[in-house]
């Protein structure tokens, strides 16, 4: 969340963003309920500076065996109004914490404005375009001839949107979300960890996915619990309530877990083949670095997980997303699509974000800055990022590599966690 002292100070900065972000909340009310829970905190103090010294007023005129009867009555109602002072603030805190947790994140200098995906900007391309001499098909097809890819009983076992792979499908997913833990680990010096994939209410509070997106999200009532729609929830949440030393400082952690969302499919868009689904694997990439160095951190975030596009031979763009574009936590972020031949169209693999300190207030995730005089708290800055998402890369691969047969051949960074095997024929 926001401070809520920079919100004084700001408010029209943080009405932008809400508008740029395309969110609703009362910033006007929020500030008058500041203002008021403020007055009454101011109140209550000055009531009690007087019941103390009337309190020792008393005990000087009981010692002095003068009558105090008059002053304990004053000081009984005085305690009564500090009382419904308490009362009146307890009441308050709850509205103005639930207004600061639907405020967004304010978008970085450098952030193009923008209503929707429009205005995102083309940073980079990577890749050269395959020229097919075959009209190229699109992977449903694919998977359905190579019988890697079984929509139907997917949607038998459970519903639409949680497509079932099997034998040699099955092991290409699993290749590659292994070989992107191996990269991420031995290379990019991030820590593994393999988290639950089920988290609490305060978890996903803290990275942002609620209040405001809760109906999108699968929930276990009766445990008040809900499955993961990233790892960026479990991981990020490692750290709640703590306050690392300065020395710790940058945290890498990479982390796979099956993902769950239910507004895949929306409005109608991508419904046919595995673009949208409520059911994905994915390979997150998450950071705790210090605020100085955090979208130098960022970049380089993002070139970890272009590595993977790279290794896997797949054309790609990263984009630079617009305010109108961005997600609610985020202070900048890039995407990086992949080309998908089969389907005509760029396939978003990857959302890199920095998110500065406003997910480490939410689960008050500090550091103790021992190289500033006094070793002062300091919020961490958090980020995180896909590295990378799957079955979209999983469709590039096979829309890229096939070929007029029907058969997909396997990059060859990937053939040693496929015992070797370089096609994929029926």
């Amino acid at each position: 969340m926001l401070d809520l002292n920079f919100i004084r100070k700001n408010p029209e900065a943080v009405r932008t963003a809400v508008r740029e972000k395309h969110e609703r909340v009362d910033i006007d009310q929020l500030v008058k309920l500041d203002a008021d829970r403020r007055e009454l905190i101011y109140q209550s103090e000055v009531l009690r500076k007087q019941l103390n010294e009337g309190s020792k007023r008393i005990s000087q005129l009981k010692k002095q065996g003068q009558d105090a009867s008059n002053l304990v009555e004053e000081m009984r109602a005085l305690s009564d109004k500090i009382k419904d002072l308490e009362k009146r603030l307890e009441q308050l805190t709850p509205e103005i914490d639930a207004l600061l947790l639907r405020i967004p994140n304010i978008p970085a200098p450098d952030v193009p404005k923008g209503e929707d995906a429009s205005a995102n900007v083309t940073v980079r391309n990577w890749g050269k375009r395959r020229e097919f001499n075959f009209q190229p098909k699109p992977h449903w097809e694919l998977g359905t001839n190579l019988d890697i890819l079984d929509l139907e009983r997917g949607a038998k076992i459970c519903g639409s949107g949680f497509p079932l792979f099997k034998g040699v499908g099955a092991r290409l997913e699993r290749a590659l979300f292994n070989f992107m833990l191996d990269l991420h680990t031995q290379k990019h010096g991030y820590k593994e960890v393999f988290p639950p994939f089920l988290v609490n209410r305060a978890s996903m509070t803290g990275t942002g996915q609620l209040p405001k997106m809760e109906e999108d999200m699968y929930k276990v009532t009766e445990d008040d619990l809900f499955l993961v729609p990233t790892a960026e929830v479990p991981v990020t949440n490692l750290h709640r309530d703590e306050i690392l030393n300065y020395k710790e400082l940058p945290i890498y952690y990479t982390a796979y877990t099956a993902c769950f969302r239910r507004e895949a499919g929306a409005y109608g868009k991508d419904t046919r083949g595995i673009i949208r689904v409520h059911q994905f694997d994915k390979v997150e990439l998450v950071k705790f670095v210090r605020p100085e160095t955090s979208y130098e951190e960022l970049e380089k975030l993002v070139k970890d997980a272009e590595a993977v596009l790279q290794l896997l031979g797949l054309e790609y763009r990263v984009l630079k997303l617009c305010t109108g574009d961005m997600s609610f936590a985020s202070s900048k972020t890039y995407d990086l699509e992949a080309w998908a031949p089969g389907v005509d169209k760029w396939l978003e693999v990857s959302s890199c974000s920095n998110f500065e300190d406003f997910q480490a207030r939410r689960i008050n995730v500090r550091f103790r800055d021992e190289s500033a005089s006094g070793g002062k708290v300091r919020y961490v800055h958090t980020l995180n990022g896909s590295g990378v998402a799957l079955p979209r890369t999983l469709i590039a691969i096979l829309e890229n590599y096939q070929q007029e047969d029907g058969s997909v051949i396997i990059p060859e960074v990937l053939r040693p966690y496929m015992g070797g095997l370089e096609v994929v024929q029926r």
